[in-house]
């Protein structure tokens, strides 16, 4: 069943509105919605890997984009919206820590989470709220967004034919071993609120 949904998966990402859809994505995942563009792009640049480097730029421009809409949260509807959030969370007292950190390491705090897992619109909306400088958040976010994608871009783009034959041959084990790893990552998350 998995590798029919690969199949299928990989099917549609070469279709004409693919690229719309994964840069809605990006510009969602970086305000708004929990869902990382990295796998669509990944299967983007897999089904046109001469496209891979204009994915890898269209998913860092719709981002960086989004980042803003992230950061205009954290500015402008930190009082109303924004506070009951972090009272929902207990970040209380979190939140004056987390300020002068950004005050200290703002543009490297931007590109160090930039590069991990952690959903970049945590980091959006905190540079929000610490009224982080627009221009140093733009070219953090740029720069740690393009990094990013342009390696899975590049990585598509020369191993794209390895990683496919691996999935075709161990796509089922892969797909439980990541529905895995989510049940214990959503357990961990509940265990630890």
């Amino acid at each position: 069943m998995l590798q029919r949904l690969y199949a299928w998966t990989l099917e549609l990402s070469r279709t004409r509105h693919a690229p719309a859809a994964m840069a809605a994505v990006s510009f969602a995942d970086s305000s708004f919605l929990p869902v990382p563009p990295h796998p669509l792009l990944a299967l983007l640049a897999m089904a046109r890997p001469e496209n891979a480097y204009r994915y890898a730029t269209l998913c860092t421009a719709a981002s960086v984009v989004g980042g803003f809409l992230g950061y205009a949260i954290g500015h402008l509807l930190y009082e109303t919206v924004g506070l009951w959030l972090v009272q929902k969370m207990h970040y209380e007292a979190h939140m004056e820590a987390f300020q002068t950190l950004f005050a200290e390491w703002g543009f490297w705090l931007i590109v160090a989470k930039g590069l991990t897992p952690i959903p970049f619109k945590i980091v959006t909306i905190g540079a929000g709220v610490a009224d982080y400088p627009l221009l140093p958040f733009a070219v953090a976010s740029i720069f740690a967004r393009a990094i990013q994608f342009y390696a899975i871009a590049w990585l598509i783009k020369h191993q794209g034919g390895r990683i496919d034959a691996l999935v075709r041959r161990y796509g089922t084990q892969l797909g439980w071993v990541t529905i895995a790893a989510v049940a214990i990552f959503i357990l961990w998350w509940i265990a630890t609120r």
